[in-house]
């Protein structure tokens, strides 16, 4: 009976809110009578005020509002001050506080968001204030202090990182990475250490929400600062590969389809083909049988094909290689291996030709020209 009156209760305030799809925000600011108190929503692009009172003796207020579809920010303005706010659906809100530092000594119950928000807040504003204090100081003494708020940042941000972690699902989690300083955000995608917090709120949103503009904005974010992270990786990469041309090339290890495991440091001493490949795709069988041609041609004298298979189904390649003469490996992490990123590849087949002391000398040539170089340093 007990849980079945329970259910009860929590049907009834599910019901209620549909019905009633308001929020509520009430509360009191003492010491502020006659005063303007504005609700406003805080957008993406721009804030817009929702309603105003003009607090009377007791400093009271009461607004109401329309339900967002999704979780959203609002803030209750004072002249300059605000208190930042979320809203996850037809709460009922209370803020008590006074005139005195309105935006941090507050109260506010009916919304766990808006506490942490809180707390997130004025952790901010007491290292924005060190910051604003930084064009008054000698320049020892801002070495220092500069020093100090950098140790101030990190415990913000280790407590950013929990919220985060707690719930990424949570409006306090979304506005802790888009919190600033000094205009600078405190976290970004961009940065190694920040990546892990930033994907976490961003997946969350993307599998909840993911027709919210919020979401879409912070997902779209995430996704360039991973593709620029595999970017500078492959130019990082193929950079280092360059400055060893003529020095020595990137170890690949992979097993063949007999599961034995092949270097591509154990052809040293003999002009060879690395090839990066997949035989599911149309253009395999002219490509494979161009390939033959060549080792037919060549492998007496010292040449050998070192290829590196792609494809996502192991029994299509089993299969395609059954007659293959020279070595073929098949990474299973497909177009995500390591070896592609490592060799900077943007399409398949992509091939380099190495010589007999390791030397890359080319990179993808036409058949025509790449037996010419074959024939040339064997």
């Amino acid at each position: 009976m007990k849980k079945s009156f329970i259910l009860l209760l929590i049907l009834a305030s599910l019901f209620s809110c549909k019905q009633n799809n308001k929020f509520h925000v009430s509360g009191t600011v003492k010491d502020a009578a006659g005063q303007m108190l504005y609700i406003e929503h805080t957008g993406l692009l721009k804030t817009i005020v929702l309603d105003s009172t003009k607090l009377n003796e007791a400093g009271e207020f009461n607004f109401k509002s329309e339900r967002p579809a999704y979780p959203d920010f609002y803030r209750l303005r004072l002249s300059d001050k605000v208190i930042a706010f979320a809203v996850d659906s037809c709460e009922e809100i209370s803020f008590q506080a006074k005139m005195q530092n309105f935006a941090t000594d507050y109260t506010v119950t009916g919304s766990l968001s808006s506490k942490l928000i809180q707390q997130l807040r004025k952790s901010l504003m007491n290292i924005q204030q060190k910051a604003n204090e930084l064009s008054d100081m000698s320049a020892d003494v801002r070495a220092i202090k500069i020093d100090e708020i950098k140790k101030d940042i990190e415990i913000h941000k280790s407590m950013a990182r929990k919220l985060i972690l707690d719930n990424p699902r949570s409006t306090a989690a979304y506005f802790a990475i888009y919190q600033k300083v000094n205009n600078a955000y405190l976290f970004s995608p961009y940065v190694k250490e920040d990546g892990p917090f930033c994907k976490a709120v961003a997946t969350s949103y993307n599998v909840y929400m993911p027709d919210y503009e919020r979401t879409k904005n912070l997902y779209s974010l995430v996704m360039d600062a991973i593709k620029t992270e595999r970017s500078a990786k492959s130019k990082e990469v193929w950079s280092d590969v360059l400055e060893k041309r003529g020095k020595g090339y990137i170890d690949i290890e992979l097993k063949d389809k007999k599961n034995v495991t092949h270097k591509l440091s154990e052809f040293e001493g003999k002009v060879v083909l690395v090839d990066f490949s997949a035989y599911e795709s149309k253009e395999s069988v002219d490509y494979t049988f161009s390939l033959r041609d060549l080792y037919n041609k060549y492998h007496s004298r010292g040449f050998e094909i070192y290829q590196i298979s792609v494809d996502e189904n192991k029994q299509l390649w089993e299969k395609a290689v059954e007659n293959i003469p020279w070595v073929c490996v098949r990474d299973e992490a497909g177009s995500n291996s390591t070896y592609v990123a490592s060799y900077n590849l943007s399409s398949i087949p992509t091939s380099f030709l190495m010589d007999r002391k390791g030397n890359i000398i080319s990179r993808s040539p036409a058949f025509d020209e790449l037996s010419k170089l074959i024939n040339k340093n064997l």
